[in-house]
């Protein structure tokens, strides 16, 4: 009997915490923002904008002020998210990729889906991808969209491939696109402004409303069993197209009303939640993949939008919805020197909002620094998991931080930041080193690629390079990121290969795709 006794307990320690039904594991959701800024919702200091929703987030949950993207454009960040690795470890070193580029995570990486899905959560990513289908250089459409994210983890997928106004012009759902004529091939033909052989185009002011909508049925099917969620809505990347409900609604022009937009389908998220009575079950966190675009539509010609409602003069206002919030007093990005693209902490600072009630202290601040690939690790931990030496190779385990922990040291050493040329950055404690490519600032000359550093303890809008000053700490900062890139990992474990050779200043280099 005890013999008996002893292989039971055995089992259950074996046992995933989630088969087990636990209460101590929650359901995800990560929702991710396309293009959000440090200083797009209240929370953060915004006051033109109203995020009433995303503001409840942080009074319910924790507020992290020191949380960064692992790059500062879309593509990488999500890569680095779901892998827990950064993303210039392989053949994508600068920028994103294009719509019809192919999947970009690794044959047998574990992700953050396929870690749960062993533990029995059903998992889903809904919204933007941009991280490819298939392998072929160039995606066939009219073939099983596969490998994608039912390949890595998800067991069900309804999106866009790149942004809500990609040449795509259609949601795809697991393998396939939606919307097709019946009996002809789907081409994106150059020049065009929609497909061919798309019956249904997606309407650019509606896409969020279906998103959410799928989310929300995603979240009422699995209520009763664990689940992860990766919704991921394309507001407020350009070209920015508020549903007519929410234009002139707030003081930041039509970009504001899109952030408002988001604002209400993170609400609709949390009123099902309500509803369902799945608040105390259920770790949400809210970011966003890289800082705020401070440029507007750069094309040439009217693109042609698909809107529900040309009411509130979008047409007109699309080109100038940047510019116009700031000339109204918006700082997207806060007081952080830079946006979008940039190695400067407005490219990657981000909002980090994480809501589990019972476990994460209700209306706190953390000014741990975080980085979004430590989702993995912190996954991982709470499900009492240990990730293998191939997998989580950047990633952190910060839930002692989300959960209130009195911490002895910084969790993580260091973290490595990118921009979306191709620079590099380090961060350690306040100190933080750029390695430019000497790219002018505006009414400067092109100079040499060098070293920049700054203290953000004493100057947080990077300002004063102090290089010169404090050659030793330059040197000391350049070797820790060799080291992290040569060994293929920053975190402890065995070192492991780089996909491709890294390139240091990669900014004049094209990826292969």
């Amino acid at each position: 009997m005890k013999h008996f006794i002893r292989i039971i307990a055995a089992l259950l320690i074996a046992t995933p915490t989630a088969l087990r039904g636990e209460s101590s594991t929650p359901n995800i959701i990560i929702m991710m923002a396309d293009d959000l800024g440090y200083g797009d919702v209240g929370c953060n200091g915004a006051t033109k904008i109203e995020t009433p929703n995303i503001d409840r987030l942080a009074r319910e949950g924790m507020r992290f002020t020191d949380a960064h993207a692992p790059s500062s454009v879309c593509t990488p960040t999500r890569y680095g998210l779901l892998t827990g690795r950064y993303c210039w470890r392989t053949r994508l070193q600068k920028g994103t990729l294009g719509t019809s580029h192919p999947l970009l995570i690794e044959k047998d990486r574990m992700t953050v889906a396929s870690l749960l899905k062993a533990h029995g959560y059903q998992t889903a990513a809904i919204g933007k991808w941009h991280l490819g289908y298939g392998r072929a250089r160039s995606v066939d459409w009219n073939q099983p969209l596969a490998p994608g994210p039912l390949e890595v983890g998800f067991a069900y997928h309804f999106g866009v491939p790149q942004n809500h106004n990609d040449s795509s012009r259609a949601f795809v759902e697991n393998h396939d696109i939606v919307g097709r004529k019946p009996g002809e091939a789907f081409r994106i033909v150059s020049g065009k402004a929609f497909p061919e052989g798309l019956a249904e185009p997606r309407v650019d002011d509606q896409v969020d409303t279906t998103l959410t909508a799928k989310a929300l049925d995603f979240i009422e099917k699995n209520r009763e069993r664990p689940f992860f969620l990766y919704f991921t809505p394309c507001a407020p990347h350009t070209h920015v197209t508020p549903a007519a409900k929410f234009r002139g609604t707030s003081q930041a022009g039509i970009y504001g009303d899109y952030i408002q937009e988001l604002d209400a389908h993170v609400g609709d998220v949390l009123k099902r939640l309500d509803e369902l009575k799945l608040n105390d079950k259920t770790l949400v966190i809210f970011t966003s993949d890289n800082g705020a675009g401070l440029s507007d539509f750069r094309g040439g010609g009217t693109p042609e939008l698909k809107l529900a409602s040309e009411v509130g003069g979008v047409l007109d206002k699309f080109r100038t919805a940047k510019r116009d919030a700031r000339a109204m007093g918006h700082l997207a990005n806060g007081d952080w020197r830079g946006g979008k693209g940039d190695a400067y902490e407005g490219g990657h600072r981000e909002p980090f909002i994480a809501r589990w009630p019972g476990r994460v202290p209700a209306g706190t601040e953390s000014a741990e620094t975080i980085c979004l690939t430590d989702v993995l690790a912190t996954t991982a931990s709470i499900l009492g998991a240990k990730l293998p030496d191939n997998a989580g190779e950047d990633s952190y385990n910060i839930l002692p931080a989300l959960t209130g922990k009195s911490l002895d040291a910084p969790i993580r050493p260091a973290t490595v930041l990118h921009g979306g040329r191709g620079i590099f950055a380090i961060r350690c404690g306040s100190w933080k080193l750029v390695k430019s490519d000497g790219s002018p600032r505006k009414g400067a000359a092109q100079s040499a690629p060098h070293d920049e550093l700054y203290n953000l303890a004493t100057d947080p809008w990077e300002t004063k390079d102090l290089a010169a000053e404090q050659p030793e700490r330059v040197k000391t900062m350049n070797e820790l990121l060799e080291k992290y890139i040569t060994q293929g990992r920053s975190t402890p474990g065995a070192p492991q290969k780089n996909n491709v050779e890294v390139r240091r200043y990669p900014s004049s280099v094209t990826a292969k795709d």
